[in-house]
């Protein structure tokens, strides 16, 4: 008989493989009968997907296992010398960066986008403690490994929160911080009822193209869509469909739990780059707004006032407030998202 402490580790690591193997329990609908329109393309790791930039891999050896990092480095044809790091938000992965990248290759920048462990092309492990210390420790690895000793950070929602982390453990590294819509401005914890990672999980699992869809439809574009916003879809709609799906689901639900409870707003004091924040005024982008009362929910994501809030405790911040724009100035108002980046960063 196992000891009761090896048993309960037994018992634990037997769990988190049931729920992120590619036949999970569940309903039939995850089997390949049930999905006739699955992709191979869109695996656990986008195997066959293309990305707008050749994807290399740094190997990571971390909390016991071996996982891989997906990442483009791209290189200007006239360099300037500087490198610009760029973190993507939870619901994308590198790949909807471009745009950006490609107004920042047009400056002379060097760019590095890499997917988070748990996102896009990296590896979706099973048991993984995900915190914004160890992404920011494999984002820290990465840039060790392409001998970037200084580099700007700009990180879009969650990629904002990671962003600060990362300029908290590694200011002299960080030359200049980008802060896009950034969550974790407010401690949803204190306010909304809270959620365990089997529930975020259980909801992850009803994914649909079409939920995707309306989702961002309904938090990103007020109930507006265009047909631009369709390739922004691809991947998770993609994925959705996939056997291997309940794999991205479980990080996913692992990633939210994360997000929910490793706010940054108490520790803005303490940043020590120049930051520049751009703020969506339409954004009411919270965490478990659906999950609290109407009075409560009434008052979360209000970025109107948490981006003067941010701004007023960051030391060294601007402020750049786009008006009738939500969670993706990048998208929505390209031009004065790299106006405002382009303008900081020089």
């Amino acid at each position: 008989m196992l000891p009761p402490h090896r048993a309960r580790i037994t018992l634990l690591l037997a769990l988190a493989a049931a729920a992120c193997s590619t036949a999970p329990v569940r309903s039939a609908s995850s089997t390949n009968e049930a999905k006739p329109h699955a992709d191979a393309r869109y695996d656990a790791v986008l195997s066959g997907a293309s990305y707008p930039f050749p994807v290399r891999y740094l190997e990571l050896s971390t909390q016991r296992q071996q996982l891989r990092m997906a990442y483009m480095d791209v290189q200007p044809e006239r360099p300037n010398g500087r490198s610009v790091l760029l973190l993507h938000g939870k619901n994308f992965s590198g790949f909807y960066w471009e745009p950006t990248v490609r107004r920042l290759l047009d400056q002379g920048f060097r760019v590095v986008v890499p997917d988070q462990i748990g996102f896009g092309k990296s590896s979706k492990p099973l048991a993984y403690q995900f915190s914004f210390q160890a992404l920011a420790e494999n984002t820290r690895a990465l840039l060790t490994e392409l001998h970037i000793e200084q580099v700007a950070v700009v990180g879009h929602s969650m990629g904002g929160m990671l962003a600060v982390r990362f300029a908290l453990l590694y200011p002299t590294l960080t030359d200049k911080l980008v802060l896009v819509s950034p969550l974790g401005l407010e401690d949803w914890k204190r306010s909304v009822p809270p959620r365990s990672v089997n529930e975020w999980y259980a909801e992850e699992l009803k994914a649909t193209p079409d939920s995707i869809r309306e989702y961002q439809k309904q938090a990103y574009y007020s109930g507006e869509w265009r047909p631009e916003y369709e390739p922004l879809l691809e991947f998770s709609a993609g994925m959705s469909q996939h056997p291997d799906y309940p794999k991205v689901a479980w990080c996913s639900a692992l990633t939210y739990d994360m997000i929910f409870n490793q706010p940054v707003l108490y520790e803005l004091g303490d940043l020590k780059p120049a930051t520049l924040l751009i703020i969506g005024l339409r954004d009411r982008t919270a965490l478990g707004r659906a999950w609290a009362s109407k009075e409560i929910a009434a008052k979360l994501g209000n970025y109107r006032e948490l981006g003067k809030q941010a701004a007023a405790a960051i030391p060294r911040a601007q402020l750049v407030e786009l008006e009738g724009v939500g969670h993706l100035p990048q998208v929505e108002a390209f031009d004065a998202y790299t106006q405002a980046l382009l303008a900081f960063l020089k």
